[in-house]
């Protein structure tokens, strides 16, 4: 299925993309050659800054899937190849193992194959400028002036594909339209014949398929969906692509369509899975997706919070046409892998029911926010951040970005361990202070966004009624919600009577108040005791409003239960942080 709908995506979009045999390539360095095959110098096509710093994309002869062999492109790739100069690195690994003589014997190997490639073009094709230009410039074997050349550092350092330039030309040597064109119908030649089972049309069997490149992560010079590379993965006497017949322009498809997508806007990073999406036919949710999810660009930082109203606010603006719209849309996320890449996730679902599902985490996620907070929509990225320790989203277990993303894509209950992450970073964080000692908030907008969409979301695939509201809801008598509320009263308290004080009852006591409430909650109401007498001395006019308030949550019941429970479920521990959360932002708010 996944195949099959990256190809049908090909078959649609295939006169923006490369044809059979070709591929769209970033080429970081360019040898400058002039006509008669003399270097002039090495020309940088980077753009960006630091580690954001990429070559220029062209379209080249596809690469050939490298295996243990030796085996050369077409007028382009690594030093090793183009020049049968030593990468640094290598070179310095094979001293220590004491296989430099094997190393550079390989070179030659690996030099004499990329000029034996050229040597195979047509006649036409090596008598253009261009590749006269290059053939002149190898038979010389004069690369002294390349070493010299002060890029010639970095593309060592780099260990970039490299290819040639005619001097006063705007593409590459293998961009000629002559070379593409000798590249893009390939034969079938002696290969063995084989029913596609992506087309069910007969074709030559793809042995090795076509690298994937741009997952995160990933091996750099391209990994795998498909492949069996053990003889265990083998059956019935076939070896590698054969198990899973693939035919070559199938294959040559689908591979290009996902390494087209994983580069374009449709493409976004969902903790170690680089996801993709894509629609059967034109649909604008292609170019929604993103916005949706990911972090706004710099120059447009509205653009997700506009996307995502709109989408809210379609059904009340009498425009649902979205939520009706029954084309096919797929979703697939990648992570890498140590043998191939895996896939995370993989949602089919239509236009339509896909809006729906948004619309609904989205609503989930709303919460009220501090004046300070300034987005209201948050993106997964910014979601996963909150919950990740010291920030780190490679720090979370790896499967819980996926399962995250493919909760909201299907409507279903957000995985437990989300809400146990954001469990963890509140009680971690409840007593840290910033660089001036004040405390810091440990129960974020987005923490607590995040717990009331998990908790909301179980009430809908449960069929309770305990929905989590907006703002503080004081009918709401679960026995978490309501000593979250006791909890963030206690703490005002205490801090109205001792004004700029920087250690409260939240440094010690928010964790096991939280979780055993029983074994701390008699303790607080003690302590609260000497607070609210010294708050009746010196400000009486609060000191009944305070009463009132902790009157009213515990009077009201909790849980129509007498004392403090033993033990709170995960699920009320949520619950604890959505009364403590809300409460306060009431608080301040009256304050």
């Amino acid at each position: 299925m996944i195949l099959q709908s990256l190809h049908e995506y090909y078959q649609r979009k295939r006169d923006s993309l490369p044809g059979d045999g070709i591929e769209r390539k970033g080429l970081p360095f360019l040898f400058v050659l002039k006509p008669d095959g003399e270097f002039l110098h090495i020309e940088d096509t980077r753009q960006g800054d630091g580690k954001r710093k990429r070559g220029n994309t062209f379209l080249v002869p596809q690469g050939v899937k490298k295996s243990h062999n030796v085996e050369a492109n077409l007028l382009w790739g690594n030093v090793e190849y183009v020049l049968g100069q030593p990468d640094p690195k290598k070179l310095e690994d094979q001293r220590k193992k004491g296989k430099e003589k094997h190393y550079r014997e390989r070179l030659g190997n690996m030099h004499s194959a990329f000029r034996t490639k050229i040597d195979q073009l047509p006649s036409a094709a090596r008598s253009t400028p261009e590749i006269a230009a290059a053939l002149a410039f190898l038979a010389s074997g004069h690369f002294t002036p390349v070493l010299a050349d002060p890029l010639w550092s970095q593309v060592c350092s780099t260990g970039a594909n490299v290819s040639f330039k005619l001097a006063g030309e705007e593409n590459p040597v293998c961009s000629a339209a002559g070379i593409l064109a000798s590249v893009g119908n390939p034969s079938k030649g002696k290969a063995a014949l084989g029913i596609c089972l992506i087309t069910g049309n007969s074709d030559v069997v793809e042995r090795l398929h076509p690298p994937i490149r741009g997952v995160w992560d990933a091996q750099t010079s391209g990994a795998n969906i498909v492949s069996f590379n053990l003889p265990a993965f083998n059956s019935f006497g076939r070896e590698q692509g054969s198990n899973a017949p693939i035919g070559k322009h199938a294959a040559f498809a689908y591979t290009t369509a996902l390494n087209h997508l994983l580069v374009s806007d449709q493409r976004i990073q969902v903790g170690d899975a680089s996801t993709v999406f894509w629609a059967a036919s034109d649909s604008r949710m292609e170019s929604l997706l993103s916005q949706f999810f990911d972090e706004p660009p710099q120059d447009n930082p509205d653009q997700g919070t506009n996307a995502i109203k709109e989408l809210l606010e379609a059904p009340l603006a009498g425009t649902p046409a979205i939520y009706d719209d029954g084309t096919r849309f797929y979703v697939l996320g990648l992570a890498p892998n140590a043998a191939r890449i895996a896939i995370r996730f993989w949602h089919v679902a239509t236009v339509g029911e896909l809006a729906e599902h948004i619309r609904q985490h989205f609503e989930d996620l709303e919460i009220v926010r501090p004046q300070y907070v300034e987005r209201p929509f948050l993106s997964i990225k910014a979601l996963l951040i909150a919950v990740s320790p010291l920030g780190d989203i490679d720090k979370l277990p790896p499967k819980l970005a996926g399962d995250f993303m493919k909760a909201i894509l299907d409507g279903a209950s957000y995985p437990q361990t989300l809400l146990q992450a954001a469990l963890r970073r509140i009680h971690a964080e409840q007593a840290k202070k910033d660089e001036k000692g004040r405390p810091k908030e440990h129960v974020t907008y987005a923490r607590a966004s995040l717990i009331k969409a998990w908790l909301n979301r179980l009430t809908h695939n449960t069929g309770q009624n305990e929905e989590i509201t907006v703002s503080l809801d004081e009918n709401n008598i679960n026995i978490g919600y309501r000593l979250g509320r006791l909890f963030a009263v206690l703490e005002k308290v205490q801090a109205d009577a001792n004004p700029g004080l920087n250690t409260t009852i939240r440094d010690s006591y928010f964790g096991s108040a939280s979780s055993t409430p029983s074994a701390v909650f008699p303790t607080l109401m003690r302590r609260n005791q000497h607070h609210m007498t010294k708050l009746r001395k010196e400000k009486p006019g609060l000191y009944i409003t305070r009463d009132k308030l902790i009157q009213t949550i515990c009077n009201d019941g909790i849980d129509g239960q007498l004392g403090f429970t033993p033990i709170l479920s995960l699920a009320d521990q949520g619950r604890f942080v959505i009364g403590y959360y809300q409460q306060r932002q009431d608080l301040f708010t009256k304050s």
